[in-house]
């Protein structure tokens, strides 16, 4: 197998991605008795490269990395829809950083920030620890980029796909932050008897 058929590139979202094979390589652990194949191939339209491994040569792989972008299920519905189409938009920076922008913005309301502009929200959010200050600078970066491209009579500059990649991790942050890191902490304190 030449190609890899993903429905997606995990760096540029290209739908569908054209990968050529770049190199092979076998290693196998300190005994020697597990063998892994391991192919690198490079985006036709990105040039990103994704690592693929399996047992054999020809055998679907195992494993891709980096893998597909996927909001964690413990991120709600709306927010959780958001970010998945940011991430799906990539190939389109500026819907992307709305889409991200967005995704905080139904965050900050699911929270209870829903007086005022999302400027303000994030303000609030800060001074009820809902955030932390650092956060909140982030956030500020990704708000007026999404108001910027939500301009048209303006003249500021398009996003580019970093631009957008950047407030895509923004986005995810605050999800593990508000939503999946206090899942992990419940779903532990059941486990452990409490």
């Amino acid at each position: 197998m030449n190609g890899l058929h993903l429905p997606r590139c995990p760096h540029c979202n290209d739908e569908p991605p054209s990968f050529a094979e770049a190199t092979r390589l076998e290693t196998k652990d300190h005994s020697g008795q597990i063998q892994r194949k391991w192919k690198i191939h490079k985006c036709m339209n990105c040039g990103g490269l994704v690592t693929t491994w399996a047992l054999d040569w020809e055998q679907e792989p195992v494993q891709v990395f980096p893998d597909a972008q996927s909001p964690d299920h413990s991120i709600p519905a709306r927010p959780r829809a958001y970010l998945f189409q940011a991430i799906e938009s990539l190939h389109s920076p500026a819907g992307s950083v709305m889409l991200a922008a967005s995704a905080v913005d139904a965050m900050l309301r699911l929270k209870g920030y829903k007086e005022g502009t999302l400027y303000s929200r994030i303000e609030q959010a800060v001074k009820d620890h809902l955030i932390t200050p650092d956060m909140e600078r982030w956030a500020h970066e990704l708000q007026l980029d999404a108001n910027d491209q939500r301009h048209a009579d303006g003249n500021y500059p398009l996003p580019n796909l970093e631009d957008a990649k950047q407030c895509i991790e923004l986005a995810r942050v605050y999800a593990q932050y508000m939503f999946c890191f206090p899942t992990i902490v419940q779903n532990g304190i059941k486990e452990a008897g409490g």
